[in-house]
């Protein structure tokens, strides 16, 4: 598991690519912020996750699959990194920033991912939506 990237992942340099050529301006995992947001838009109040859909857990994703060996272990840690993404999200909205979560599988639509990273960022409050989601 020491290979294992936590920044600087493809999937997480794509939504730079996406959010910077859309003309937005972020900062990069700022260890003030519970999570370290993969992206921070201070200006707009936002933060973007890139989660990989094994290690997050993306419900309903054939990427999310568990192991065949070492069960017991790869449960507990995903579901710990599932919880503890939840926690960081609560926390970050009740400290007044808007979330917004973008999956790893998601990102062979990059229209789809454009889309909604636009809609995301010029909402101009967070309307009743506690998170949002590509769905």
């Amino acid at each position: 598991m020491s290979r294992v990237r936590g920044k600087n992942t493809k999937p997480e340099l794509t939504v730079r690519r996406v959010v910077h050529g859309l003309g937005f301006r972020y900062r990069l995992h700022r260890k003030d912020l519970p999570g370290q947001p993969d992206l921070v838009l201070p200006r707009w109040r936002a933060v973007i996750f890139v989660h990989g859909c094994f290690w997050h857990r993306h419900e309903a994703c054939k990427l999310a699959r568990l192991p065949k060996s070492k069960l017991d272990f790869w449960a507990t840690k995903l579901e710990e990194n599932r919880r503890r993404d939840l926690r960081n999200e609560k926390e970050l909205m009740r400290m007044g920033w808007r979330v917004l979560v973008v999956w790893e599988c998601q990102l062979s639509d990059i229209q789809q991912v454009q889309q909604v990273i636009t809609e995301f960022l010029l909402e101009e409050s967070g309307g009743d939506r506690e998170d949002a989601a590509i769905r």
